[in-house]
């Protein structure tokens, strides 16, 4: 097939399809007006997150056979137009959920022990022990909604901590196993301790963390989200940390995050700052399924992906 790159990807992708005969095209730094010229040229697209692949954009697609996304969102796809004109959709969630899992692990682990500020306090001359006391994750409920690639790694890893570990899934049934507990929704609510959310972001679950969802849990709660930013909306997130009813958040992802998830279009500005100011709060950039052992694992489960269908048509 003749395939387009149009994001940054490990080498060994374009490596190992060219070795099955395949012809690829690697512009990794082209822009979005450029690549909206040149899609309809090729029968596979391999992206990431740089452009948002709508109706109007794959209608004129014409030899366009798969997209692959070296991640797991697909939001940036108009998933029932490519349906419709029978383009074959892949992703790779299997490639970064180790990462997601062991950074979901460090991030609560870092604000339960306030190793941030105490880091910096040091640094600036402080050894203030009192400040620093942190609380014992042993013995929480965790609170899983989301049990696919993520949410399982995440509980994978909690195994050793003496925690209990439920979860919801609202697509899956009968999926007990030695890592969690399947509950309903609201047993979350009456159980939770630490809420994770390994949801991907759809109409459905825009905003699906706001006011109205959080005071749903019987207890005050710390919140960890690896997933996308839109699941919870902000200023009600800010609100309910002020008002003690979130006694903590470990964000890697925030609602403020453009398509390609490399800068801020910041909306709110009196709420950003809160979060960066907060010390109940723990901000990454999105990087919980980055490290450079996934930048390799997506490449290769891609590939495998893309040429089982090229060799099956499935």
């Amino acid at each position: 097939m003749n395939i387009l790159i149009i994001d940054k990807v490990h080498k060994i992708l374009p490596e190992l399809l060219r070795n099955k005969n395949n012809h690829v095209d690697n512009f990794q730094n082209i822009s979005p007006n450029e690549a909206k010229k040149l899609i309809k040229n090729y029968e596979g697209l391999i992206i990431r997150s740089k452009i948002k692949l709508d109706r109007n954009i794959l209608k004129e697609a014409k030899k366009l056979k798969f997209i692959a996304r070296v991640g797991a969102g697909m939001e940036s796809i108009d998933i029932d137009a490519a349906k419709e004109f029978g383009i074959k959709l892949i992703n790779a969630p299997e490639g970064n959920r180790d990462s997601v899992g062991e950074h979901s692990i460090g991030m609560i682990l870092a604000l339960f022990n306030k190793i941030c500020s105490s880091n910096n306090s040091v640094k600036n001359g402080s050894w203030d022990r009192v400040a620093g006391k942190g609380i014992e994750l042993m013995g929480k409920t965790i609170g899983i909604i989301g049990y696919g690639n993520m949410g399982s790694a995440f509980a994978r890893r909690l195994s050793s901590f003496g925690v209990r570990v439920i979860s919801y899934d609202k697509y899956k049934i009968a999926y007990s196993d030695a890592y969690t507990e399947e509950v309903d929704l609201q047993y979350i609510f009456d159980e939770t301790d630490i809420l994770s959310l390994n949801v991907p972001l759809t109409e459905e679950t825009h905003y699906m963390v706001d006011a109205n969802f959080i005071d749903k849990f019987r207890k005050n709660i710390y919140i960890i989200n690896t997933a996308r930013g839109k699941v919870i909306k902000t200023s009600d997130l800010v609100k309910k940390i002020q008002e003690g009813k979130i006694l903590g958040a470990a964000l890697d992802v925030i609602e403020y995050e453009n398509i390609s998830f490399e800068n801020l279009s910041i909306a709110n500005m009196q709420d950003f700052d809160f979060l960066k100011k907060s010390p109940k709060v723990l901000l990454t950039p999105h990087v919980a399924g980055i490290t450079e052992q996934s930048f390799e694992k997506l490449a290769i489960v891609v590939f495998k992906k893309i040429q089982h269908f090229i060799e099956t048509g499935i």
